[in-house]
Formats: C-alpha cells, structure tokens, sequence
C-alpha cells in the first residue's frame, strides 16, 4: 500500500494548488484526478484567457448559507497574493471590467506555473486515476484506485461540482462528504443561462445574437448592471449569468432597460428633451434595431405619434414597464453550461479557518464542491486559491 502523509483527490485548480502548498510544508503529498489532463476548467475559463481573479473580492461576492463563512479563508489569501506568485513566474495580466484580472499568456501558463508548483515542492500528480472507495482508519484514510490503495494521514476533496459534465464532473465530493456524516446543501446549476417557452421563447430566438447593458434580478437577489445577450433559447450574457445563481423555479426574473448607470433616458425626459421625435423612432434611439419592435407591445395607441402627443400618464407607464419588465424563465440550460455549481458541502461542519472537517479529524473539503459559490469575473477562481491554502495550512 502506497503511504502518504497528505492525497488531494482532483486536480483542479484548488487541488493542485493545494498540493503544491501542502508539499512545501515536507508533507509527502499526492494529487490524483480520474481525467487525462489536469485544471481543464482553468483550461477553457474566460475564452481561453483565464479570468484568474477579482480585485473586488469579499465575501459579499458570493452566495452560501453561511454568508460569513468565507471571510477567514479569503482574507489571509488575497489577489494580490495570486498576483505576485504569477509574477514570480513571468506571468502578466490586464485588468478589464468590474476588477477582472486575465493573464496575458491565456490559460495554458496559468496551467503550467500551477504543475511547476507541484513538482518544485515536491508533490506527486497521477491522472486516470478514478476513485471507487473512500474509507476512514485508525491511520488517516484508504482509498481504492486501479492501481491499488493509497492510504494518508490527511484527505483533501478537491473534485468540484457538477457543472459542465462532458468536462468530467462528478458528485465524488458529495458522496464523500455524506458517507462521513457531513450534511450538504442541495446542488443547482449557477451561472447558467435562462431558457423560456412558447411566445417568449419565439420572440427571442428572432433577436438571437442582439446584446445590450441592462440590469438584472433575480428573486429577492442582487442586481447585476451588465449586459444581456438574446440566444435561440432564452436570455445569457453576463448579466443574466449573475441573477442565474440567485434564481428559483417559478420566480421572475426582472429587467431594468432604463436604470441609471445604463446612461438611457426615460420616455419623459426624451419628451421634455425632443418633443417632437416619434415614440417609434424613441424606442430606436435607445434600443437595438431588431429589439425596439418588441418593446412596442408595452405601447397602447400609435408609434408614430411624436412624444409631445402622448400624455405624460401613458409615458410614465411605460417608462415603469421598461424598467420593471417581469419575465418567467421556464428553466435553465443546466449542467451542460452552467459555469459552477450553487450549494454543495455544507460549511456548518466545516472549519472557516482551514476547511477542516468538524466530524472526521485530517478530512477537508476546499474549492467549488463545498457551499461558497462565487459571481461571475473571477471570483471562483480566487475561492479555489483561498480554500486552498488555508487547508494546505495544516492537512
């Protein structure tokens, strides 16, 4: 039986990074992945260019049932922390939007520095290595490979979620967690893009392809100031993706076409401004070509009349409709697309501190398979690092 001080099961970005941490403590550490290659979501995330992390980090960036439960973890590992550990590396990276941070050298070098990492301190990585039991002894852990047991002191689960399947994804760490007494919050897909029916989902698909900054909620969630794209489906774009993680079934999904930031004058103010522009060629100025016909349907009476001609009662009502336009997903794309997984282990039998586990001594969780889902733009990413190091303190 192969013996190790520390096994990190997935090699993703938290598990890797974890492995590299935990070995240069002189823990004899091992990270094993039932994939051919290692940290493929870091591979595809931001179009290939690996939207790393988010200077606008906190922990009011991300959703759990415990709010406050990922304060410790992301405040002793910060995005300047990643920052310099990528300088040291010859990395760079543009800041875009919203405090996004992509590397410049795209995703593969961020791949590459996290394996330089691992073997620098020492650590091993076994891919095609699936995992088919997990079991707790009086010396740490045992778990059943192909290739035979391996037994440790101390088990990090590193696997993820259930997002984007056709990447490997499995429900390993929920399965684990339960086996060992841990409770975990019930699992939904985030960041995922909205599909509707019947008319909705016609008018639509007609406007596939039209993008435009709105702002979005979700629920009683937060509101997202940034841009929705039609699909042939439903709605995406960033905008949507945020209120996704924040959506239940039955509940509206709510858009604001006129709200402030957005820079798009109400109809009143256009009739104060331009009196005699046409309502129809005032829904053209401000909207998408092929979007201002479908906004019409909130217009009782003639587009054609000028803005002067329309009573201020009738302009009010529809300055409300855009910018409380309720709509009804019927659903979601699912875990085909969506970017992360909401929910998972809970955080009430784990440590803040390390990600320890409350039930098992030497068993932690870390990364997007505990109950810290983060918004769109980096911040998942900053998690993984987070959670990460705070385990490789002490597993």
């Amino acid at each position: 039986m192969e013996k190790y001080d520390c096994l990190i099961l997935g090699a993703g970005a938290a598990g890797l990074f974890c492995a590299a941490r935990t070995a240069a403590r002189g823990r004899r550490t091992l990270v094993i992945d039932h994939s051919a290659k290692p940290a493929e979501k870091v591979r595809i995330s931001g179009g290939g260019r690996c939207n790393f992390t988010n200077l606008n980090t906190r922990a009011e960036t991300f959703l759990s049932d415990n709010p406050h439960f990922a304060k410790s973890a992301l405040a002793r590992y910060q995005p300047e922390d990643f920052c310099a550990l990528m300088q040291a590396h010859g990395l760079s990276w543009t800041e875009k939007t919203l405090g996004q941070l992509f590397c410049d050298q795209k995703s593969g070098a961020i791949i590459e520095m996290l394996l330089k990492e691992v073997a620098a301190s020492g650590a091993s990585l076994r891919l095609n290595t699936p995992v088919s039991d997990v079991r707790h002894t009086v010396d740490g852990f045992v778990v059943s490979t192909p290739d035979g047991p391996l037994q440790a002191e101390s088990l990090v689960v590193a696997t993820g979620g259930l997002s984007i399947p056709k990447m490997g994804a499995t429900g390993l760490a929920y399965d684990v967690a339960r086996q060992f007494g841990h409770e975990v919050v019930p699992v939904r897909p985030a960041l995922v893009p909205f599909v509707f029916d019947g008319e909705t989902k016609a008018d639509f698909a007609t406007l596939a392809g039209v993008s435009l900054p709105v702002r979005a909620r979700a629920g009683n969630g937060p509101s997202f100031d940034e841009a929705l794209l039609f699909t042939h489906r439903g709605l995406s774009g960033p905008a949507i993706l945020q209120a996704s993680s924040y959506w239940a079934e039955g509940e509206a999904l709510t858009l604001n076409l006129l709200a402030e930031p957005l820079g798009r004058p109400t109809f009143m103010q256009q009739r104060q401004d331009t009196p005699s522009r046409p309502l129809q060629k005032a829904l053209g100025h401000l909207f998408p070509a092929r979007l201002a016909p479908l906004l019409t349907r909130f217009i009782s009476g003639a587009v054609q009349r000028p803005l002067q001609q329309i009573s201020e009662r009738d302009l009010r009502a529809l300055d409300e409709a855009l910018s409380q336009w309720a709509l009804h997903p019927s659903g979601t794309e699912g875990w085909r697309t969506a970017e992360v997984t909401a929910g998972g282990v809970a955080t009430n039998g784990l440590s803040s501190r390390t990600l320890a586990s409350h039930h098992v001594k030497g068993l932690f969780f870390i990364g997007e398979c505990v109950d810290v889902t983060g918004w769109l733009g980096g911040y998942n990413f900053q998690w993984a690092w987070a959670s990460a190091a705070a385990a490789a303190e002490v597993a």
